[in-house]
């Protein structure tokens, strides 16, 4: 069991990794790879303390070679759901299940546009995880939502249980998906809902009859990454601890809210550390 598992990337992120490593935490970090940051493509960034007339690919590696030189485990993955068990957390990164005494999100700014209905039939029918709740619809009607061609495979593993596999692809060029699914070029809009379950999704085109939506997002919104976690809008709600409602859970860098500055996210990635450090340490004590 790793003592803090870090959602993220970035120098919020890094800076927590570090930090948690400076105090023998055992760590690893589940992000996108450092190309994907925004942070990434600045062309000059000149105003973080040291470092004048860097630019971001620069500025990231640096942060990167420092935390892999002090034993920053890292899993370049997609974390479709957190789940609290009690004690810990159990986090599910493209299938591989791994728990964490604490968790630091520190997830940026949330890139994937939620749609009305999508959040109120969270567990209803509206779903991250085809592993996780896939089974729960054999023999039914379902849609798949994707933002990239990680859907596919979900969308292929559907139609060998599902009764109706519809897939809506929101990128250029499908690679592979079974015969038996049905793919809608559309915009989705709405969940529909009835009797307190989904009942359809309605998209700029059609309305599509189903029994669950299955959203694969390529950064997911915070609040449907882990049950319960209370929001702002985007902006996950944090005290001056980076601590969150959550037990043990900490939040840190763009997802926090503005300003939107690096020298903020490698702050509060470093009191976000300090903040979960402290309270597993006294959870031993307990």
């Amino acid at each position: 069991m790793l003592d803090v598992a870090i959602i993220g990337g970035g120098p919020a992120a890094l800076s927590a990794a570090l930090n948690c490593r400076q105090r023998n935490k055992t760590v690893c970090v589940f992000g996108r790879s450092l190309d994907s940051s925004l942070l990434f493509t600045a062309e000059k960034v000149d105003n973080y303390l040291g470092m004048p007339d860097v630019n971001g690919e620069e500025l990231l590696n640096h942060f990167y070679a420092h935390a892999v030189k002090k034993g920053v485990e890292f899993q370049e993955c997609r974390v479709t759901q957190i789940l609290n068990v009690g004690e810990h957390y159990m986090i599910n990164a493209e299938n591989n299940f791994i728990e964490a005494k604490a968790i630091i999100l520190a997830t940026g700014l949330s890139k994937s546009k939620g749609i009305a209905g999508e959040i109120d039939y969270l567990g209803k029918g509206v779903s991250y995880c085809v592993t996780c709740d896939g089974m729960l619809y054999r023999n039914k009607k379902v849609v798949v939502v994707s933002e990239n061609e990680e859907g596919e495979a979900e969308a292929n593993f559907l139609a060998d249980i599902c009764k109706e596999v519809s897939y809506i692809p929101l990128y250029k060029n499908i690679t592979f998906l079974k015969d038996n699914v049905k793919v809608i070029n559309a915009a989705p809009k709405a969940v529909v809902g009835a009797e307190d379950k989904v009942a359809a999704l309605e998209t700029d085109k059609e309305t599509v009859s189903c029994d669950g939506i299955f959203f694969a997002k390529n950064t997911m919104p915070p609040d449907s990454l882990l049950f319960g976690l209370k929001t702002d809008g985007k902006n996950i709600e944090v005290d001056r601890r980076m601590a969150t409602n959550l037990p043990r859970v900490y939040a840190a860098g763009d997802c926090t809210g503005a300003p939107y500055q690096i020298a903020k996210a490698v702050g509060e990635g470093l009191v976000a550390a300090l903040s979960a450090v402290s309270d597993i340490d006294k959870m031993k004590n307990v």
